[in-house]
């Protein structure tokens, strides 16, 4: 039961890290001259690998979401079980004590007519 709470609580952790991103600090570009371009080319690069980026970031985003709902399926998979266990491991120790009560009864009811016959 301990170890489902700690995968629970660290399964928790880690999705709420992944969904948090560190703060930058705003990019400061030296003053410099821009020279003329020369063709539109060098310019549409940046902006497709930049483009290419984003979408990679959002792809990984998206697996990382799907993997941390699938260890949280997982997780309470695994308390629903421990929970049946316990319930089962209750219910058998109820039956052993049931079984253990009579046992001393029908022992406690033989010593007595041994007792009654020293009398």
């Amino acid at each position: 039961m301990k170890n489902s709470l700690l995968v629970a609580a660290l399964v928790a952790l880690a999705v709420s890290a992944c969904g948090k991103q560190e703060e930058q600090a705003p990019a400061t570009a030296p003053a410099v001259e821009a020279p003329a371009p020369a063709t539109e080319a060098p310019a549409e690069a940046p902006k497709d690998s930049a483009a290419a980026a984003a979408d990679s970031a959002a792809a990984a985003a998206d697996s990382a979401q799907q993997a941390a709902g699938q260890a949280m399926e997982a997780a309470k998979e695994g308390a629903a079980a421990a929970g049946e266990a316990a319930t089962d491991a209750a219910a058998a120790a109820k039956d052993a004590a049931g079984a253990a009560v009579e046992a001393a009864k029908d022992a406690a009811a033989g010593d007595k007519p041994a007792e009654a016959q020293k009398q």
